[in-house]
């Protein structure tokens, strides 16, 4: 990853984070990316989506990490989600995984699994589980060491409404 993008644990969430966040979710989305949203992906819905995920971080329900670039621009976040049922109190959800295009292909991803995967073993999760539409970021997944559970056809949507496939995968944490 190159000397310039920095990981940060956004522990709140205020204006300038919401809008850098809302501008990589909206690019994302329209870049085709099946993250839960469709087209159009309005920056009303995307604020939306990041003011709901703040209260959720001020809750401790969830880490979101954001890298920044060197003139402090959001280009990526990933979040952890901690809140789990009783009983699986060892396990975290990864999720929201998104690097801006204009900055992927930089290692920016595999930084962002990272510090994903420390935050989750610092807060006590030992195995993290994540889906991914099928075909999309599975390489990074896989040269990070996450194991493949399998393949779901017809999870999701794309963002402009065609079906697609899912692919579950899961990484046991260690120290």
């Amino acid at each position: 990853m190159p000397d310039a993008i920095q990981i940060r644990n956004l522990k709140t969430i205020g204006d300038r984070e919401i809008q850098g966040l809302s501008e990589v979710l909206i690019d994302c989305v329209e870049g085709g990316a099946s993250v839960s949203f469709m087209l159009p992906m309005s920056r009303a819905k995307a604020d939306a989506f990041w003011r709901g995920t703040s209260a959720s971080v001020a809750r401790g329900e969830r880490v979101v990490l954001a890298a920044e670039d060197a003139a402090g621009a959001i280009v990526g976040t990933v979040q952890v989600i901690l809140a789990q049922p009783e009983n699986q109190p060892h396990r975290g959800d990864l999720a929201k995984m998104l690097v801006h295009r204009r900055a992927r292909r930089r290692g920016i991803g595999a930084a962002l699994l990272a510090a994903a995967e420390r935050s989750a073993l610092s807060a006590g999760k030992t195995l993290l589980v994540l889906d991914t539409a099928s075909g999309d970021a599975e390489r990074l997944y896989a040269r990070q060491g996450w194991q493949r559970c399998g393949q779901i056809p017809s999870y999701a949507l794309w963002p402009d409404g065609t079906p697609c496939a899912t692919t579950i995968y899961f990484k046991f944490l260690h120290d």
